[in-house]
């Protein structure tokens, strides 16, 4: 049974309508629970992929000689989404505490990674900090929003999570690797190795429809991570930043970024925690 928060949206209303349809046990209910999980999900990134819209229509549409630049256009934009999301009720005040935190956090990690040449912003915006164009924050709380709204909408439970406390440890090792690793030993494989220690035995526990569902909690990572890695190739394929690979035409952003995608979904993850808190699964039974 899914838990409904006070604070609900309005899209809780659509929600309980979609899962108290009575469908026949069977092949039609498998498809239809497949069917209800997407739509779950498509809505839990929804300020994502709006963001993903916004890049690619400026990219294409957006008239080169505006008086406004595509970048702060960008920014504009997002903060409208933002408010928009939260006057409609289609997001709650605690989510948006999630994106303003991975906001700053993405706008720390961006000025040192621009500075250092790991990617660059190619073109002009008066709205930035240093090289940075503030939209860019927006992109790092687009996965925080996203982790945030499906952990309600699915309700989650885990089996077999590890003692919080090693969790932090981990997240911020992984957040000072991202940094020191410019001028000391890249540590990703320890990391690598601290997260299968500590999650190999974790599951995520998840409500879809009727039944609850389970997997294992690092395949989850891969999975988000995995989308976060396409919807970078749809960034960069905007122009909305370059890789110094890509500065002589686009190309698919390296698999190998796939990694730091995973590393960083464990930050978001262990952040998110912080607001929803951990509930075993046990508690659910």
């Amino acid at each position: 049974m899914t838990i409904r928060h006070a604070g609900a949206t309005r899209f809780a209303a659509i929600r309980t309508r979609l899962e108290s349809r009575h469908v026949t046990s069977g092949p039609r209910a498998w498809i239809y629970e497949f069917l209800l999980f997407g739509f779950k999900q498509g809505w839990a990134c929804l300020f994502g992929g709006l963001m993903l819209g916004l890049l690619l229509a400026t990219h294409l549409f957006y008239p080169v000689h505006a008086p406004l630049h595509r970048y702060d256009f960008l920014t504009l934009a997002a903060f409208a989404i933002q408010v928009a999301m939260l006057t409609l009720r289609l997001e709650s005040w605690r989510e948006a505490k999630v994106i303003g935190a991975f906001h700053i956090v993405g706008t720390i990690m961006e000025l040192f990674k621009t500075h250092a040449g790991s990617w660059v912003y190619p073109e002009a915006s008066l709205l930035h900090i240093g090289p940075v164009p503030l939209f860019s924050g927006f992109m790092y709380a687009a996965v925080g929003s996203y982790i945030a709204r499906i952990w309600r909408i699915f309700d989650f439970s885990f089996s077999h999570y590890p003692p919080l406390w090693t969790t932090w440890l981990l997240a911020i090792a992984i957040y000072v690797n991202f940094f020191a690793h410019h001028w000391l030993p890249d540590i990703r494989i320890a990391l690598f190795t601290a997260a299968v220690l500590l999650f190999g035995r974790s599951w995520i526990f998840y409500t879809p429809w009727r039944e609850r569902r389970r997997m294992p909690l690092l395949v989850g990572f891969f999975l988000v991570a995995l989308f976060i890695w396409l919807a970078e190739n749809i960034g960069t394929f905007a122009n909305a930043w370059n890789y110094p690979s890509q500065r002589d035409g686009w190309h698919m952003v390296s698999v190998n970024k796939l990694g730091a995608w995973y590393l960083l979904m464990l930050i978001s993850f262990v952040l998110v925690s912080l607001v929803h808190g951990i509930r075993r699964d046990d508690q659910i039974r």
